[in-house]
């Protein structure tokens, strides 16, 4: 047994340690900090391209995993090649399936604005090239002498007609034919006048008429033909000369790129097929709109559309690969979208109407995700799963995902993409994708294992310092003086919860640096002080104390019964942790034994309530194969024995109380008092021997508070397991008080050294005989227990 000193019970840095007076005379510290395993991985991770070596980090939250993602990344990239320009064209084969363009960086842009200034010349030029005076006049000339033969041929037709007694009508929906009787075009009524030979014989000359008149239609029609490919051809040579003027310099730029020939010749013979379209800006599409106003007519700027370039990503001014971190990894965030217009309930869209999702953003670099955020998005670990597997994004609306219903629309080609996934998680993803989805582990082979702490030594130290002045550089603050970094340092000691080692969240010392900050900035000072990072420490946890606070009024009001001053048989104080997430503190809960007559056993009452859980389940178990290894080696045990936390109503489980509750068993069994004015916190094993247990400084922290409240009496103390002794990071005033003989703290290795100290009665040993020192302990327990096997042995 090792009654503390004060010099134990926390991690003391020396100022002298720190060569500097205020920060303001060290430099930043910008690289990763005691994290040379994730380093390593990211790293390696970062070197193979090979398909499947993507990276998951994993670790706690505040580690500042995504940071260091970033850092890696960024570094890697800017000597990786930029990635070439995304766009998406019209497919003149099928315009249901818009076209994948790959161009070479800034080329995309480029050709986009080139492809609009050449739209727009041509929207000039070719109805100037079509009004001119030659054109025209080549125009003009072509329809008169069509003209002149469809007169030669209706006038023949019409002496012709004549000849039979015929006069002939024409209007734009025929021509007719009307018998002529005495030099006069007769009517209807005239006709049923006639006698019936008169009639027969203009029956005769009629059906002799008709064969002449298709005759002449048939020639009509033929010239009609004709004269419209000729109309035609002049009107193509004339857009050629046009559009291959306007082209030619597009053509011998791109000679290079087969792509984009092929591209330019489909939109160059699309025009010429369209030439309508650049003329005649009106169109019957209006007079159908007027009629019925949800009728869809085209603009111009819809008809030019398709000769448009939807650039979706453009890579013009960058250098080396891109870093993406996206924190809203949506389906539609993550492989685009394509849009659609309402128009009177009409769906309608266009290639130019594809979205770019981050997936096309980070092509030939590095995305950097969330775990949580992936497997919380519809379809989003769908989406990235089937991009790794297939080096390729397919633009689907998540609707037919949902629905299991096709949107009609266009279906963009898939873009090749390559991308290095760097997915930021918990333990918990990481084995929850890992038992679930037989794809992760091939996907993501990389696994950087961040630690949540560092050792204690003078280079972590001195990083932790320069971390410190990173963070004045980056948020342009006061600087801090050596001893406010003293308490930062110690700060980072209490996190770890061990006095060898630092802690690596540096987002919660992120945290306490800003309060810190505000505190020195609120008494106008220059720089922060000690006193500042004490403030925003004890302010930080004043925040979050409310529940302890009503805690300890209950126990103040003894409404929670919890005694401090007196001795009981079969009570004492254990010590349990309460982790509120932010804020962690410990609090004493009475345990009570009782025994007596009988073959039950030990009896777990929080178990047989179905409180327990299996690890404080298991603790009970190692407390009855210590009591038969000690007492049960001549007789066997006839007892029974009942353990209770008291006024428990939330469950119990840990095995942090399983020496406290072997010490209140062993009281009740010797009927020896347990002095309350001490607590007690450890594990035990089957021999008696004490382990370390979780949130040691807590734990401490609360017997004393309470002890505090109702008076330190220099008799009041916490047994610990002396393996927890380095875990102690204890407050100022704990300190204090243990210094000045106002509070103890015991490390303890073995139960016989706790029980001493709780009942001031010697453990005893066993002399040459196998028997315990009369008086002590062990030799009233082993009496009480052969009683208890007689009178059982008797009532059998």
């Amino acid at each position: 047994m090792e009654k503390l000193k004060a010099a134990q019970l926390k991690k003391i840095f020396q100022a002298e340690t720190l060569s500097f007076e205020t920060t303001a005379e060290i430099d930043s510290y910008t690289e990763i900090i005691g994290q040379n395993r994730a380093a390593a991985s990211l790293e390696f991770g970062m070197l193979v391209k090979s398909k499947g070596y993507n990276i998951y980090a994993l670790g706690i939250s505040g580690l500042g995993k995504t940071s260091y993602a970033e850092e890696f990344a960024k570094k890697f990239a800017q000597d990786e090649p930029t990635p070439p320009d995304l766009c998406y064209v019209y497919n003149f084969d099928n315009p249901k399936n818009p076209k994948l363009l790959k161009l070479e960086p800034g080329m995309g842009i480029t050709f986009k604005t080139e492809m609009d200034d050449f739209l727009t010349r041509l929207r000039y030029e070719l109805p100037r090239a079509f009004a001119a005076k030659e054109i025209e006049d080549k125009r003009s000339n072509i329809l008169k002498a069509f003209s002149h033969v469809r007169e030669d041929i209706l006038k023949g037709m019409t002496l012709e007609a004549k000849e039979q007694n015929f006069g002939v009508k024409s209007t734009n929906t025929g021509i007719y034919f009307m018998p002529i009787v005495n030099g006069e075009i007769i009517s209807e009524e005239q006709f049923d006048e006639l006698t019936q030979e008169q009639k027969d014989e203009i029956s005769v000359n009629s059906e002799a008429i008709q064969v002449s008149a298709a005759e002449a239609m048939r020639n009509i029609k033929e010239w009609e033909k004709t004269v419209k490919k000729e109309v035609e051809d002049m009107e193509y040579s004339t857009a050629l000369f046009v559009v291959g003027r306007h082209m030619e310099h597009l053509f011998v730029k791109y000679a290079d790129c087969d792509e984009l020939l092929k591209y330019l010749n489909c939109v160059k013979e699309d025009i010429l097929e369209s030439i309508e379209d650049f003329i005649d800006e009106e169109s019957e599409e209006e007079a159908m709109q007027a009629i019925m106003p949800w009728y869809s007519k085209r603009s111009i700027e819809e008809t030019f559309t398709k000769y448009k370039i939807n650039v979706l990503t453009d890579n013009s001014g960058k250098t080396g690969a891109p870093v993406i971190t996206e924190y809203n990894p949506t389906y539609s965030n993550l492989v685009g979208e394509v849009e659609y217009d309402n128009e009177f309930g009409n769906l309608s869209t266009d290639f130019m109407k594809i979205k770019p999702g981050t997936f096309h953003k980070a092509n030939g670099g590095y995305l950097i995700l969330q775990a949580h955020d992936i497997l919380t998005n519809v379809q989003a670990w769908e989406a990235l799963r089937r991009l790794l597997k297939t080096g390729e994004v397919v633009i689907e609306p998540l609707r037919e995902y949902t629905t299991g219903l096709a949107l009609s629309g266009i279906k963009p080609e898939s873009a090749p993409v390559s991308i290095k996934v760097i997915m930021i998680g918990s333990y918990f993803y990481y084995d929850l994708l890992s038992e679930f989805d037989g794809d992760f582990k091939k996907l993501f082979k990389i696994s950087a294992d961040f630690d949540y702490e560092m050792k204690c030594d003078a280079e972590n130290i001195n990083r932790t310092i320069g971390f410190i002045k990173k963070f004045i550089a980056k948020e342009k603050s006061p600087e801090f003086e050596k001893m406010a970094c003293i308490k930062i340092l110690e700060y980072s000691a209490r996190v770890a919860e061990n006095q060898n080692h630092l802690t690596t969240s540096f987002g919660k010392l992120s945290d306490i640096l800003t309060e810190s900050v505000v505190w020195a900035k609120k008494d106008k000072c220059e720089t922060v002080q000690a006193r500042h990072v004490e403030k925003a420490i004890s302010q930080r946890d004043y925040r979050g104390s409310m529940f302890e606070e009503k805690l300890t009024e209950q126990i103040n009001e003894n409404i929670i019964m919890i005694d401090t001053v007196g001795k009981r048989v079969g009570q004492i104080n254990g010590l349990a942790v309460l982790d509120f997430g932010d804020y962690v503190f410990g609090k004493p809960t009475r345990i009570t034994a009782t025994s007596y007559v009988g073959k039950a056993g030990i009896v777990n009452i929080e178990k047989e309530a179905e409180m327990s859980g299996s690890i404080h389940d298991k603790g009970i178990q190692v407390i009855i194969g210590y009591l038969g290894s000690v007492y049960a080696q001549d007789f066997p045990l006839s007892l029974s024995c009942r353990i209770c936390f008291e006024q428990n109503y939330s469950g119990v489980d840990g095995d942090s109380a399983s020496s406290t509750e072997l010490y209140a068993v062993l009281s009740s069994l010797a009927n020896l008092p347990i002095n309350q004015e001490i607590a007690v916190t450890g594990s035990i094993d089957q021999y008696g021997g004490i382990q370390p247990i979780g949130g040691v400084t807590y734990k401490v922290e609360g017997f004393f508070d309470l002890c505090a409240q109702r008076g330190l009496t220099g008799t009041q103390g916490v047994i610990i397991p002396a393996q927890n002794v380095r875990d102690l990071c204890l407050k100022d005033e704990v300190i204090k008080a243990v210094e000045d003989g106002m509070f103890s703290i015991y490390a303890i290795c073995h139960v016989d050294e706790g029980i001493e100290i709780l009942t001031g009665v010697s453990a005893g040993t066993k002399n040459a005989r196998g028997k315990f020192q009369p008086g002590s302990v062990h030799a009233l327990v082993m009496k009480r227990l052969k009683e208890f096997y007689k009178k059982s042995a008797n009532e059998e």
